[in-house]
């Protein structure tokens, strides 16, 4: 079977979307650990951007862009990189990266409800078997006594779904909106977008700004991957598929991300999983299988 280029191009923007953004909650969890949240994300997205647009511009790409898609770009850049991704970051000051990885593997089930409510359509049985069993393994996941009894962890958890609602909503968004038609454009204005908005946000709060050269090698080793791999790879990536395949089938990274974060968080800072938590990430996986799985309307 022959794979020409554009389906070449899709298998490996999933592949970023799938192994590369589950490594980011481990990235995120080392980097968090001693950089405030959004001068780190602040830092992160305007690097990445500036660096987008630079090798737009390199590659001859245009860099025209309209009001209508300026506002567009806006839009996006906060829903998932101010909120969806600034403020998730903050909350992993609370949280482990496992688990944090597990809360936003619900974002297919409001990805399916959102799609549902904008577009009318009734949902099929299997989507009804996946919200439900999702519902029930979300609740198992942030009812556990020794998650709840942690300082924080509770408001925490409230602000990362949230802020996975935000992100789902701005696939929705995305995949309709009219931005720049080239998908490495449209990125780099998102994240220069975002990083200005989250630049501001971090002197509002008065966040204390530390010179790089002061990070540990770990934090300066995170960060450079979370701008090269999790930001340039794979949000190009994540945009290259919103215009090129359904957003539902987008949001199935969920299956293999808590995986990839959950492993890395266990072997790299020795995080623990309580039985209950792995039994509610197979109940809700396995929601999200029967969303996915679907037959198409």
């Amino acid at each position: 079977m022959k794979i020409d280029k554009k389906q070449l191009l899709i298998l490996l923007a999933f592949f970023s979307i799938y192994f590369i953004w589950g490594s980011t909650y481990l990235l995120n969890k080392i980097a968090v650990s001693e950089i405030p949240a959004f001068s780190l994300a602040a830092v992160r997205f305007l690097t990445a951007g500036s660096l987008i647009l630079g090798i737009a511009k390199i590659l001859k790409k245009s860099l025209r862009i309209s009001i209508k898609q300026l506002l567009n770009a806006f839009i996006a850049g906060f829903l998932f990189l101010v909120y969806g991704n600034g403020v998730f970051v903050w909350a992993l000051n609370y949280i482990d990266s496992g688990f944090a990885a597990l809360l936003a593997s619900t974002q297919p089930l409001f990805v399916l409800l959102l799609m549902r409510l904008i577009d009318g359509k009734r949902m099929q049985i299997k989507s009804i078997i996946g919200v439900t069993l999702g519902m029930f393994g979300m609740y198992l996941l942030v009812s556990q006594k020794g998650v709840s009894s942690k300082e924080g962890s509770l408001f925490a958890i409230i602000v990362m779904f949230s802020c996975v609602l935000s992100w789902s909503y701005g696939s929705i968004f995305v995949s309709k909106a009219d931005l720049p038609k080239n998908f490495f454009v449209s990125t780099g204005y998102q994240m220069l977008i975002a990083g200005v908005f989250l630049l501001a946000i971090s002197f509002g709060l008065q966040e204390t700004w530390v010179s790089p050269s002061l990070w540990s090698l770990n934090a300066q080793l995170s960060v450079i991957g979370l701008i090269l791999f999790g930001g340039i790879v794979a949000f190009t990536s994540f945009n290259f598929l919103l215009k090129n395949v359904s957003p539902d089938k987008v949001s199935t990274s969920a299956y293999v991300n808590p995986i990839v974060a959950m492993l890395l968080g266990w072997y790299v800072l020795e995080e623990q999983l309580s039985n209950q938590s792995i039994i509610a990430a197979v109940i809700l996986l396995t929601g999200v299988y029967f969303i996915t799985s679907r037959k198409r309307l």
